[in-house]
This record gives structure tokens, C-alpha cells and sequence, in this order.
């Protein structure tokens, strides 16, 4: 089973983790089944860009995103060339390093995490 190493975010992650993952998984789900809380304010449909994370390490490894998904990136704080949303990215076979951005752009919330 790969691991997924989350890189320290002050707010959902200080500590940072080491969590395991089925392969088949998107990010969000491994995430958040690790009590590791990050927002995902469409329920994990592509329809918005509040889970996007970068991945530090492993990203040649997963399936390229959807032009859905790329489309919704456009919209993201922080947009790398390795930004995917974690809704959208399944986990492998390969262990992977994320990290959660400072700030995600959450119409659902008032103003920014930080």
C-alpha cells in the first residue's frame, strides 16, 4: 500500500503526516480518511479548486488530470505545474509528497485559510 506524505500546512496539517493509501483513492479521500481535514467545498466533483494540493514528489506516477480538471486549475491560488486537485487524483502504486497550499479560494467560506 503507498504512503502519502503531507508536507506541514499551519492549519490542517501542523505536524505534517505519513498516511497510508489504497491504490484506486483519490488524494481527498486518503486525506480525509486520515483525519487530515482539507477543504473539498464540491464534495469532490472537479466543480471547484479548494483541494488542490502539489505534488512534491510522485507526480509523473499518477493518470494526467481531465481537461475538466485542468480547467478548474486555471482557477487555483498557487497553480505549479505539478497542482492537481486531490479529488481528481487516484493514487497508485508510488508514494507520493503533497503539499496544501497556504491559501485555497473557498466562495464557501469568508475570506482565505491561512
Amino acid at each position: 500500500m503507498p504512503q502519502v506524505i503531507v508536507l506541514p500546512h499551519a492549519e490542517i496539517c501542523p505536524e505534517g503526516a505519513v498516511i497510508k493509501a489504497a491504490a484506486g483513492e483519490s488524494l481527498c479521500e486518503a486525506m480525509l480518511r486520515n483525519d487530515i481535514e482539507i477543504d473539498h467545498a464540491c464534495e469532490m466533483s472537479c466543480a471547484c479548486t479548494t483541494c488542490h494540493v502539489i505534488v512534491r514528489e510522485g507526480f509523473d506516477t499518477l493518470e494526467p488530470a481531465s481537461e475538466l480538471e485542468e480547467d478548474m486549475l486555471d482557477k487555483a491560488w498557487g497553480l505549479t505545474a505539478q497542482s492537481r486537485l486531490s479529488c481528481q487524483a487516484v493514487v497508485g502504486e508510488t508514494s507520493l509528497i503533497v503539499e496544501i497550499p497556504k491559501y485555497s479560494v473557498n466562495q464557501a467560506k469568508e475570506g482565505k485559510r491561512a
